[in-house]
């Protein structure tokens, strides 16, 4: 006898609830919440309650995205993925801009979070995770290389070069720097992506790892890819409007509690990061280092391919002045990770010594927030 299907999606989208019963709590009784930000006990529910239920609802998102990666294979499986992260961040961020005029550097810190978080925190614990139970792993040399080969020449434009331009005042970009900004970040993530898909789609797979994973997939459950589709988006959309709840803690902490500038990009890395960073060690640990390559490379080039051309239209829509050049230790920290990675994707092959190096250089990120 056949069970009714309604209890069964309960069982499995019961979040969905939770978010959603969330948006209506702090649509109706938010400025009252908000008024309250100074009581400590007020400020860690309100904090601890938004993060935990958008970052439960990027969960769901990954969750749905992987299973349309089991049905489509790789590179498509990870692409889906990175790209409705990346969404979620830039919706995050926008969101989160929109909210105040006092965050010009919000993108900024954010963009370089990302880059540290998963190029030294995930890299290093999926490598750690995964050599520390298979001893070496191996992955597509070429691919990586094309990952690198990308994001190396879009961070330094994006994030050191607008130190060094003078036709505007600070760390910022005129017009048609800007431009030339989105049009270039556009075009070379447009071209990867016909690298990735068609031409050179073999670069990105390592081995019978994707022919094994298609193989298994039944012709009933390829059928099952419209539900998944639709909850993936519908899981995004509350991510609208609770990020820029969440704008209201975090301000709050950061110019009335004296905590650190950066910590409020640090907070919205975490958030599109840690996702990716479980089906990266997941799958590091299940000895498909390839896969774990692709979310975490390709979390990277689509972070920085597609936000940086989002926030300097949205800033110039909004006229608001949009601030990317790192700053101090900052820049020797993105340089370092840089040659770090490239030494590091230089074999083919993966030890514990290396998830080692990128865990340190991660600590020693934590350690600048603070105590830059």
């Amino acid at each position: 006898m056949r069970s009714h299907p309604v209890p069964a999606f309960i069982r499995q989208e019961w979040f969905l609830g939770v978010t959603l019963v969330t948006c209506l709590l702090f649509h109706l009784q938010g400025k009252f919440l908000f008024s309250y930000l100074s009581n400590p006990f007020c400020l860690g529910f309100v904090f601890i309650c938004l993060f935990t239920v958008i970052l439960g609802a990027a969960l769901s998102v990954v969750r749905h995205a992987d299973h349309l990666a089991a049905r489509l294979g790789e590179p498509y499986g990870t692409l889906i993925l990175t790209l409705s992260v990346t969404s979620i961040e830039i919706i995050s961020l926008s969101a989160v801009m929109m909210h105040g005029k006092n965050t010009p550097t919000l993108a900024r810190d954010t963009l370089f979070s990302v880059v540290m978080i998963i190029l030294n925190g995930m890299v290093g614990l999926s490598l750690f995770i995964g050599a520390w139970k298979h001893k070496e792993q191996q992955y597509n040399l070429q691919g990586a290389n094309t990952y690198l080969g990308v994001i190396i020449p879009l961070a330094v434009l994006s994030l050191i070069l607008p130190n060094y331009t003078v036709t505007t005042p600070g760390p910022t970009l005129s017009f048609l720097q800007g431009t030339f900004m989105i049009i270039m970040s556009v075009s070379l993530y447009g071209a990867f992506l016909v690298i990735q898909t068609s031409r050179h789609r073999g670069y990105f797979t390592f081995g019978n790892e994707d022919k094994a994973e298609v193989h298994t997939v039944s012709v009933s459950s390829k059928s099952s890819i419209a539900p998944h589709a639709f909850l993936l988006a519908l899981y995004m959309l509350p991510v609208v409007f609770l990020a820029e709840e969440l704008a209201h803690p975090v301000k709050y902490i950061i110019e009335t509690l004296n905590a650190p500038v950066a910590l409020g990009g640090m907070i919205m890395a975490l958030l599109v990061a840690t996702p990716e960073a479980i089906g990266a060690v997941r799958a590091a640990r299940a000895n498909q280092l390839q896969r774990s390559v692709n979310i975490f490379l390709g979390s990277v080039l689509s972070t920085i391919g597609l936000t940086v051309p989002a926030m300097l239209i949205i800033g110039y829509i909004d006229g608001r002045n949009i601030i990317l050049g790192l700053q101090h230790t900052d820049i020797v920290m993105l340089l370092l990770t840089l040659a770090v990675s490239v030494v590091t994707f230089a074999s083919g092959r993966t030890n514990v010594l290396q998830g080692i190096v990128h865990l340190i250089l991660f600590a020693a990120y934590l350690l600048l927030v603070f105590e830059g």
